[in-house]
């Protein structure tokens, strides 16, 4: 694999994906760019072709209808130049779950979870095959927040978390890095696009601010990154205390609590 190899971003149309664009042209890599809109992915690829001299490929695809999702995956497949998929295409929904259309509610899942780990299933064995590839996966702090009241997206956005999780067990001693990515609130399109009301919205982060420091825990190779978090030690606790459940879950018989 190159020492630069190519990045394969998903939503990378605006917000987080386009901002991951951004960096890692100026830091030389070559990109393939996918969204469902065709017309700003070339605008963009235009702008970074001139800013940076990078090589940029543009596939407009809906990663919802498996056509178009097809493209994506031979694309991953078949290029050995693209050493980095970038798994940032996701939505959100507003309203409570009792509100939203049971349709909607099985599109928004496709997206966030069986589109990434597809497109992370087409990539992984080239990957292995060369000993080397990293995978970055988008996840979100409501994967940890069940009292947000976002149901079904901490729900996509926690099988992120665990799928990640799970592929650095299973890959990470193959040399393939990956890297689950937990944003808080940030100043993107989705809220608009879920309906939020731009008001009622809490501070934000901002996008740069975001995507930079993701960058950060890529370069350094950790394995959550979680960039409005100030206490890592806190994160290390969450973790260790899960950790330490684990011996417990071999029991053949129920805890003394359960038993009458």
């Amino acid at each position: 694999m190159a020492t630069q190899p190519a990045v394969l971003i998903t939503g990378a149309s605006s917000g987080i994906g386009m901002t991951y664009a951004d960096r890692f042209a100026r830091r030389g890599h070559d990109l393939v760019l996918v969204a469902r809109d065709g017309f700003r992915l070339e605008i963009l690829a235009q702008h970074l072709r001139q800013e940076t001299g990078v090589t940029i490929d543009v596939i407009p695809a809906d990663l919802m209808k498996s056509g178009e999702r097809a493209l994506v995956e031979t694309r991953l497949r078949d290029d050995p130049r693209i050493g980095i998929l970038v798994n940032n295409a996701g939505a959100a929904m507003a309203g409570g779950y009792e509100t939203q259309d049971a349709d909607a509610v099985e599109r928004l899942m496709a997206l966030n979870t069986t589109a990434l780990a597809r497109l992370a299933s087409a990539v992984a064995p080239r990957f292995v095959k060369a000993g080397e590839g990293a995978i970055v996966n988008i996840g979100s702090v409501v994967s940890l927040m069940p009292e947000f009241g976002q149901t079904v997206y901490g729900a996509t956005k926690a099988f992120v978390l665990f799928f990640s999780q799970g592929l650095a067990f299973e890959l990470g001693p193959k040399g393939i890095y990956v890297q689950a990515v937990l944003p808080a609130g940030t100043r993107t399109e989705i809220w608009e696009r879920a309906g939020a009301d731009p008001a009622a919205l809490p501070p934000l982060m901002e996008v740069g601010d975001l995507v930079d420091a993701a960058l950060v825990g890529f370069d350094r190779r950790e394995a959550v990154t979680i960039p409005p978090l100030h206490d890592a030690a806190q994160w290390d606790a969450f973790d260790a205390a899960r950790r330490a459940m684990l011996p417990g879950f071999g029991a053949v018989l129920p805890a003394e609590r359960y038993r009458s």
